[in-house]
């Protein structure tokens, strides 16, 4: 067995030498990656949202979105797609301060609305690291998986059964 010389915490700390403590403190400023910004200050980000896929490019600017070469406005006629596009900067605070650049495929609106919040968070983060928890915990980040369920042989849609005829 071991000797009877009880450790005490400052004990324990020694073990780990001057190099431990000095490699912990370079550690702990290094916790967030590196901005991912190309050559023209922009971040790249996609977003998925149903069918739809957005490309989003987003730098610092007047707060324009421009979604395939149309305002924002335009393109998103229905107030409540405007609000969805709209939310990641308002979780953040970075209302006004980015210009978005959007081109967008596939889908309807209300995905091509999605798919566009998903990129533009995704590229906050890659901007800004530190905007990742906010932007996590409000479920942005993640990419919403539903899709239209495929229609089935011997069915009228996906699940919906043929009307039963008695006679």
């Amino acid at each position: 067995m071991s000797s009877a010389t009880p450790q005490t915490l400052t004990s324990l700390k020694d073990l780990g030498g001057p190099s431990a403590t000095a490699a912990d403190a370079s550690s702990l400023g290094s916790d967030l990656p590196e901005p991912k910004i190309d050559a023209q200050g922009r971040a790249y980000a996609t977003g998925k949202r149903k069918n739809a896929v957005a490309r989003v490019w987003i730098k610092p600017g007047s707060g324009r979105v421009t979604v395939n070469g149309r305002d924002s406005t335009v393109y998103f006629a229905r107030p409540v797609l405007r609000m969805i596009v709209s939310q990641p900067f308002g979780i953040v605070e970075r209302v006004d301060q980015y210009d978005v650049i959007a081109t967008v495929v596939g889908g309807g609106l209300s995905g091509q609305a999605g798919a566009v919040r998903h990129g533009i968070s995704k590229a906050l983060t890659y901007y800004e690291p530190t905007l990742r928890a906010p932007l996590k915990a409000a479920g942005f980040l993640t990419r919403d998986s539903r899709v239209v369920e495929r229609k089935k042989y011997g069915r009228a849609k996906a699940r919906r059964s043929f009307q039963f005829s008695k006679r």
